[in-house]
């Protein structure tokens, strides 16, 4: 009895390592690598959101003077050739505004001051040297506010495609120089796998300094618009001929 028990679990253990022998032979007949690639892109459009803010005694007066600024900053957007589609209102605002008064027993207590009122409007412009020129003559048709720029690719799909396809490129070369170095063929791929990257903008020279000169002979402000990274990992696994 003692013997059978003790032969069954040597056959229990053998069946356990069967797996994992296999594994190892599998690996070996494998060649993984991670292919990578990197490209800069100039953008092809910015976006800058301009807006106003204003104060007035009453509601109506802080809204009217923001709205009458908005309208100029549109106007001054479809003027130099930005699509309605390209522009949209952002925010709008309206809030009491209050100022502290000192008493003459050293306190202080808050008083109504009238009211704030703010309005903003993000710009997408594709003709990018204008976007010096458009900032610069939002501020003349009552802009007080520019809240940031930033610039982007209407399709980021497909640039982040062609780079997906250089990394796999990439693996594909590393792997048949790892191939000839051990003196193996190598086969095709078993595996890819392509975790997704990040892009971001760089500060790099690109030729989109905004040159327009601004009405009423003032200067457009100088902007540069640098060039959008991406990058891009394939993890592949490729076969060894035998």
């Amino acid at each position: 009895m003692r013997a059978a028990t003790a032969a069954l679990a040597a056959l229990l253990a053998l069946a356990l390592c069967v797996p994992a022998l296999a594994d190892d032979d599998d690996k070996g007949g494998r060649i993984s690598v991670i292919g990578r690639a990197q490209v800069e892109t100039p953008p092809d459009f910015a976006a800058v959101e301009i807006g106003v803010q204003s104060k007035g005694a009453t509601p109506a007066a802080a809204l009217d003077a923001a709205s009458n600024a908005a309208r100029g900053i549109i106007a001054t957007a479809k003027e130099i050739g930005v699509p309605e589609a390209d522009i949209g209102t952002s925010s709008i605002t309206l809030q009491p505004v209050t100022r502290q008064i000192r008493q003459p027993d050293g306190s202080v207590r808050e008083q109504a001051d009238g009211y704030a009122a703010a309005n903003r409007v993000v710009v997408r412009l594709g003709d990018m040297p204008k976007l010096g020129e458009l900032m610069r003559r939002a501020l003349d048709a009552g802009s007080n506010r520019i809240d940031g720029v930033s610039f982007g690719l209407r399709d980021p799909a497909a640039v982040q495609s062609s780079v997906q396809v250089a990394a796999m490129r990439d693996a594909r070369a590393q792997a048949e120089r790892l191939a000839e170095a051990a003196g193996v063929k190598l086969g095709s791929a078993i595996s890819i796998t392509s975790p997704p990257r990040a892009e971001g903008a760089r500060p790099m020279p690109y030729a989109a300094m905004a040159k327009s000169a601004a009405p009423r002979g003032r200067a457009a402000v100088p902007v540069e618009a640098g060039s959008i990274e991406s990058s891009a990992e394939v993890e592949a696994v490729f076969a060894i001929l035998p």
